[in-house]
This record gives structure tokens, C-alpha cells and sequence, in this order.
């Protein structure tokens, strides 16, 4: 069942959006090469419990996991797509994308964004591929309006993506937030315009693109990590959006 946000429900996810926001910003600047995975964890944690909130990814357990994730962030290098986990031997380096990915919870609703961040000097191809991810999330957001479908969205995405030379990862998707941090429904990232269930206001959902260079297919590691099974490096951006009568909140810009 798709939860309807009230607008009190909106008002306090925009708080905890901002503070999801600034904690990203901050883990963002203490990146570049040689900083460690559990570095920037550690911070992330400090900062959003020092905030009143609640990290929503520690020990959290979804259907698909093997054990409750053990940390605040997934930081995903390279051909990690998504659930990273932070360590001391993740170790970043020059040329290196990562994805910083977070959740929090503030009086009991749920955020939930990313970002991926380039270390040091990284090849133009890359760049370019993080930047298509990027572009392609925000043609989503300008597609998330009520009455417009979940299949515009993931067209929206797919379009920019592959418009770039890139190819969007199928196998995962985003999710409705709000009063859990995984709700229904599941946001595509491919898709058919005017396709699948209609967006109304008061739905709060998670888009986040996922794209990699070629057509690859999704596996997963002995950490619950996905990665690609081409071992080509990926990008991954996430906002939180409220549906509204007009146009979008997107809660954690």
C-alpha cells in the first residue's frame, strides 16, 4: 500500500532533509584520495546524531540482506553500485567515483539522498557518466508531478542516460519514504511514458538513478553489496520528493 504524508509529515521531512543534505555535504569535503571508508562513516554518525536524528541505514535488515547493515553510510567505490559498506580498508584513490548513500530518521519520518563524488583526478568518460546520472535524476524530478506516472519517471531517466552513450542499471530502483525507510512503490529507472501507477499528491518517494558505461547485469558480493558483474565502475544520485498539487518539494536539496 502507497502511505499518503500529510502536510505536518512534509513540513518535519524537509527539516530532516535539510539536515541529510549537510551531512552529505560535509562527508563530500573530507573526500579525496587516501581517506578511508570508516573516516567517513564515523563523521556521518557524529553528525547526524548530534543533529537529533537518527541514522536510518545501522542495522537496518532488508529481505534481500544476509545481516543488518553495520553502518551509517554505504560508501560504494567504483563497481559498487549500491549498500557499500564503510571500512578502514576502503581505502579511496586518485581516479576513484564513490557513492555516498544516507538515510536518517527525525521524529520517527525517514530521508533518504546521495551523491557520487569524483577523487582527484578521474578520466573524462567518467565524469561525463557521473554527471548523465545526475542530469537524469533531476529530468525525474521535473517529471514528479501528480497525475504523471512512475513509468514518466524511470522514461525520464533512461532517456538522459542513454541519451549520454550510458545504460541505466534495471535491476534496482527506488522506493517510497516516509514512515518506513523502504515503502512502497518501486521507482524504475527505465520505463514507458504514461505507464504504471499515477502519482498523487502527498506521496513521498525516493528517486535514484543508476547507471553504468555497457549493458551489464547486477550481482551480489559476500557483504551484501551490488555490484556490476562487468566490474565497470557506476554512479548513483538520490533526492527524496514530495508530490504535491503543483510542482515537486524535493526534500533533501
Amino acid at each position: 500500500m502507497i502511505t499518503i504524508k500529510t502536510k505536518k509529515d512534509i513540513e518535519t521531512m524537509k527539516v530532516g532533509g535539510k539536515i541529510l543534505k549537510k551531512t552529505l555535504s560535509q562527508v563530500a569535503q573530507l573526500i579525496k584520495p587516501g581517506v578511508d571508508g570508516l573516516t567517513l562513516d564515523n563523521f556521518a554518525y557524529k553528525f547526524i546524531t548530534d543533529n537529533n536524528c537518527i541514522p536510518a541505514f545501522l542495522n537496518y535488515k532488508a529481505d534481500f540482506m544476509s545481516a543488518p547493515f553495520s553502518a551509517t553510510l554505504c560508501v560504494s567505490k567504483n563497481d559498487v553500485i549500491v549498500h557499500g559498506l564503510p571500512s578502514k580498508k576502503l581505502i579511496l584513490n586518485d581516479g576513484d567515483i564513490v557513492s555516498i548513500d544516507c538515510g536518517l530518521s527525525y521524529k520517527n519520518l525517514f530521508v533518504d539522498s546521495a551523491i557520487t563524488v569524483c577523487v582527484g583526478h578521474v578520466d573524462t568518460k567518467t565524469k561525463k557518466l557521473v554527471n548523465s546520472v545526475k542530469d537524469s535524476l533531476n529530468q525525474a524530478i521535473h517529471a514528479a508531478k501528480a497525475n504523471n506516472t512512475i513509468g514518466d519517471l524511470g522514461y525520464a531517466i533512461q532517456r538522459q542516460v542513454e541519451s549520454d552513450g550510458f545504460n541505466v542499471i534495471r535491476e534496482l530502483v527506488g522506493h517510497g519514504v516516509g514512515y518506513q525507510l523502504h515503502e512502497e512503490p518501486e521507482i524504475y529507472n527505465f520505463g514507458i511514458k504514461h505507464s504504471g501507477i499515477k502519482l498523487k499528491p502527498g506521496y513521498v518517494i525516493a528517486i535514484e538513478p543508476m547507471a553504468t558505461f555497457d549493458k551489464t547485469i547486477v550481482t551480489q558480493n559476500d557483504e551484501d553489496e551490488f555490484v556490476t558483474a562487468n566490474n565497470q565502475v557506476s554512479a548513483h544520485f538520490e533526492h527524496t520528493i514530495a508530490i504535491t498539487d503543483g510542482e515537486p518539494i524535493v526534500l533533501t536539496k
